[in-house]
């Protein structure tokens, strides 16, 4: 699943093509992608300009004076800014068209995406209740360290709740872990203030690299201009199970977390 970093890599690469744009025009090829797509979406976005392309947690957010339509990547959903003649392929299930002669083309095998609409000053239920941004001055180790207390679930799951902090999906959590030297099942209430706040740091610095080089390429992911990520041959944990630690030699080993695959190495982490 496209995580943080490919998002905010979408983001940055589709904003400039269309922020200012009128919409010209939606053409929905299906009625649902992961939920049905809300009536709005045809009804109240045609003539309307972007003013802005935010993203929120794993959420792009095109925002308009009638409303925001939201959109999720899902598993392996991809958009670009295409020629509005370019051929449709079996995948592209939206096209929203602009007064440029582009449009903006979200293609979703799996249809695990999401296309969703928020009115005017309202919050979407799928918004609501979520932690901080990692990025931002209200995420650090104090944070981590205050939600924390007397939680038993490992550090990992706790560090990837969304109502803790939103968009740190499990190749960064693995990523962050190891730079902090915390293995990622120990008890999330018995990481002292001070490893938390090295983790903090390191989930700052994780993400920021990552997004500036394209996030982490995946199988089914590609930036907006169809170039790759290269993040992925930096990575020190995240599915080198097996393999010699970058940094101590000792063989990564992977556990399962909250349903999910988890990285360490054990001589760098405790």
């Amino acid at each position: 699943m496209p995580e943080l970093p490919e998002v905010e890599t979408t983001r940055r690469g589709i904003a400039p093509h269309i922020e200012g744009r009128r919409v010209t025009g939606v053409v929905l090829r299906r009625p649902d992608l992961r939920w049905p797509i809300p009536s709005e979406v045809s009804t109240l976005l045609p003539g309307q300009v972007i003013d802005s392309v935010e993203r929120r947690a794993k959420y792009l957010l095109f925002r308009t004076e009638a409303g925001t339509a939201l959109l999720h990547l899902g598993m392996s959903g991809m958009l670009r800014v295409l020629p509005a003649h370019t051929p449709i392929g079996k995948h592209d299930h939206v096209d929203i068209a602009f007064d440029s002669g582009q449009v903006l083309r979200f293609t979703d095998p799996r249809r695990f995406g999401a296309l969703l609409w928020q009115m005017p000053g309202e919050t979407h239920e799928l918004l609501e209740g979520i932690g901080p941004e990692p990025l931002t001055d209200a995420f650090d180790g104090d944070l981590l360290w205050r939600v924390s207390r007397g939680r038993s679930a490992a550090v990992k799951t706790f560090l990837m709740d969304n109502a803790v902090v939103v968009g740190v999906g499990n190749i960064y959590a693995s990523e962050a872990l190891f730079a902090a030297g915390i293995d990622p099942r120990r008890a999330a209430g018995k990481v002292s203030r001070e490893r938390y706040r090295k983790l903090a740091m390191e989930v700052k610095r994780i993400l920021a690299h990552a997004i500036d080089r394209g996030g982490t390429t995946l199988r089914d992911f590609l930036a907006p201009d169809g170039a790759p990520g290269y993040f992925f041959q930096e990575l020190f944990a995240y599915g080198r199970a097996d393999e010699p630690c970058k940094v101590c030699g000792t063989a990564i080993r992977v556990v399962t977390l909250g349903q999910r695959a988890s990285f360490y190495c054990p001589g760098c982490q405790k």
